[in-house]
């Protein structure tokens, strides 16, 4: 047997004559033109950084190079790294594969600021504690939610599409709880609300849209002014409860879909967002997103239960 000795010397032999034989372009991605990262061949043979290659799938399910289909490959959804490259990439250029390694830190890094250019999924309206099912099927999207994986923030912010602007001023940030891939590439995501925020600045970043942000946070009373929204908070909690056993068809169809209304919290100021019972009833609700969206910017939860109490009123008071 090789003492330790040997053994390195072996090793910076092999490293030489590697060396020798094999140059940094030979590592080269033919789509990133730059060193493979986490490197996948094809069964085509075909080799790329994994982002890449997912990144090409995302529009059509052919190899970059060959076009030949990859439908299989792609139903599989799992890519496994080529083991023997990464082993001679390290035995070969240790410094330039550290170089890029911290390359992909650094952007990886960048995409988990959950507050500057933040991914925006531009579809519909989104509550605080209310579950938002989403079908993502647009190459965008799709490398939109992969990249929220890998970044592990597993969050981005939704908000609805708006005229001009692209999309609203405000939107609710959203949280991936499970994703459903489909064999095609498309996934199923059970995503559900968070924190509500204002969109201060707009902006792109392959394709979809981002937005520097801040959260908003309802205003906190205290004293008489707490017991006077306590008391509302009550009654307005007992109208959503007779709109929930009114009974007729559209609320009990209602109800299948969403579920019961949420109980009661017990102390209403506890969540930057108010209670998650009056997010559901809104996000059930006939409501206009134009209004649905001036109740959702709101940072009074007085003037929010007031809303409702009027909404609830008038909906009771119509024959079944």
């Amino acid at each position: 047997p090789l003492d330790n000795e040997e053994e390195t010397a072996a090793a910076k032999c092999t490293q030489t004559c590697l060396g020798e034989l094999l140059s940094i372009s030979d590592f080269e991605c033919s789509l990133c033109i730059r060193m493979f990262f986490e490197p996948v061949t094809t069964p085509c043979g075909h080799t790329f950084c994994k982002e890449c290659l997912e990144r090409c799938l995302d529009h059509q399910p052919n190899c970059p190079l060959c076009k030949q289909s990859l439908r299989e490959y792609l139903k599989a959804g799992s890519y496994s790294p080529t083991v023997l490259l990464q082993d001679i990439m390290l035995a070969t250029f240790p410094a330039q594969l550290a170089e890029r390694r911290e390359l992909h830190q650094a952007e990886m890094a960048e995409l988990s600021n959950l507050t500057k250019n933040i991914p925006i999924f531009v579809c519909t309206m989104s509550f605080p504690g209310v579950a938002c099912p989403l079908h993502v099927f647009e190459p965008r999207y799709r490398l939109m939610i992969r990249r929220c994986q890998e970044t592990g923030t597993r969050r981005f912010g939704m908000c609805i599409y708006e005229n001009v602007k692209s999309f609203a001023d405000y939107g609710c940030m959203l949280e991936i709880r499970q994703i459903k891939l489909l064999a095609d590439g498309r996934s199923l995501v059970d995503t559900i609300g968070r924190r509500r925020f204002r969109v201060l600045r707009r902006g792109h970043r392959d394709g979809y849209n981002t937005a520097d942000i801040e959260y908003l946070e309802d205003k906190k009373v205290a004293g008489e002014e707490l017991q006077e929204l306590q008391c509302l908070h009550e009654s307005t909690y007992r109208l959503a409860q007779q709109f929930c056993e009114h009974g007729d068809l559209a609320s009990r169809h209602i109800l299948m879909q969403h579920g019961p209304l949420p109980e009661k919290e017990e102390d209403i100021q506890a969540s930057a967002d108010g209670p998650t019972w009056c997010w559901w009833l809104i996000s059930i609700l006939p409501l206009d997103p134009s209004y649905q969206l001036n109740l959702f910017s709101t940072t009074s939860l007085r003037a929010r239960l007031t809303q409702l109490q009027h909404i609830l009123s008038a909906l009771l008071q119509q024959p079944p």
